[in-house]
């Protein structure tokens, strides 16, 4: 009669420590997914801003090369094919 009433509180025991632990897994993998949620949602802004700014910076280059003052400090570059062709 011992052994019954011990093995129904070690069954006791393990079946509320079975739900709290699931209980505790459910928690976490919930704040997971919201925290998985938030990050892509970061990412997704990152990304727009990037190719905002990638188009900005595009665009004040084609303004820069046709600005007079800019190709007076810095001129455009010259080919270097005409460079290979004299070291040869």
């Amino acid at each position: 009669m011992e052994t019954l009433l011990k093995a129904d509180i070690f069954f006791f025991i393990s079946s509320v420590s079975s739900v709290i632990l699931t209980i505790f897994l459910c928690i976490v993998l919930f704040y997971f997914i919201k925290a998985g949620k938030n990050l892509y949602k970061i990412s997704e802004k990152l990304q727009n801003h990037f190719y905002e700014s990638e188009e900005f910076v595009l665009d004040l280059k084609e303004r820069l090369e046709n600005n007079m003052i800019f190709r007076l400090f810095f001129p455009p570059a010259r080919k270097r094919n005409r460079e290979k062709k004299d070291n040869k």
